[in-house]
């Protein structure tokens, strides 16, 4: 029978956060953190986390539980915005100020390792999506699930980051409200007009990019006016303000009389 171990997954993760900073994270090892966790065994750290990078991430489980479940019990007639206002406020009132310094500490070594920042996107990729997936099993269509869900976590995003600087002493809850977006911004432009004829691919792009030219590359990402008007009505949908970064009249004429039409 297991024996009991009395708060190991906490004192699992504080013991790593304290190795990664004092010896970094490459050179610290499982045995180590077990071992600093109070004469816990591998045996222990395995039970709760399948490698060390994970011990960061602890609790990306109950994120994704409190946003979906906060979108399911939000009013009938709330709007896909005020649906996500909740999740994000449910999400945010897991995270208390004792959890501030440790948060503070977390987003220093997550910016300085690249396999830790790889981890850090798959994590907001999955949170971005338990909201995408609530909205749809609420009705709301795409783009418009997409695109709440995405201003949402980004909003959340700023507000755990200005959450986690040292003195502030407002609530996750206040900051996310506060960082609450009310306009998404676009770049609208004509790959021709942006890139010069001679533009040349640079050397990492040589054997990634299948298109001749830089500007063949960017017509990928052209808007046309059918695509500003199903992206804007999105935007408007959702309760927000489009507007844009043109690169020239013509772009700017494009986004213009795209957003001046209608459903």
């Amino acid at each position: 029978m297991a024996r009991w171990e009395p708060n190991a997954r906490e004192r699992l993760v504080r013991a790593a956060v304290d190795l990664f900073t004092e010896q970094g994270y490459d050179a610290t090892t499982v045995t180590q953190i077990a071992d600093r966790a109070g004469g816990l065994t591998k045996t222990t750290f395995f039970r709760h986390f399948p490698d060390k990078r994970e011990v960061l991430f602890a609790g990306q489980e109950l994120h994704v539980r409190l946003l979906a479940d906060a979108i399911a019990a939000a009013p009938a007639d709330a709007t896909p915005l005020q649906a996500v206002e909740a999740a994000l406020d449910a999400l945010a009132g897991s995270f208390g100020d004792d959890r501030r310094e440790l948060a503070a500490r977390l987003r220093v070594l997550i910016a300085a390792n690249a396999e830790l920042r790889e981890r850090a996107i798959f994590k907001h990729a999955s949170l971005t999506t338990a909201v995408t997936d609530g909205l749809r099993e609420r009705g709301v269509p795409d783009p418009t699930a997409t695109l709440a869900a995405d201003v949402g976590m980004l909003a959340f995003d700023e507000a755990f980051a200005r959450w986690a600087e040292p003195g502030d002493r407002r609530s996750l809850v206040e900051h996310a409200r506060v960082a609450g977006a009310d306009a998404v911004k676009l770049q609208v432009f004509r790959a021709r007009q942006l890139m010069h004829a001679s533009s040349a691919f640079a050397g990492y792009q040589v054997d990634r990019c299948a298109e001749a030219t830089p500007a063949e590359m960017l017509e990928r990402y052209e808007l046309s006016a059918d695509d500003v008007r199903r992206v804007v009505g999105a935007i408007r949908e959702a309760g927000m303000a489009p507007v844009a970064t043109p690169f020239s009249l013509e772009s700017g004429f494009l986004f213009w009389s795209g957003s001046c039409l209608r459903h």
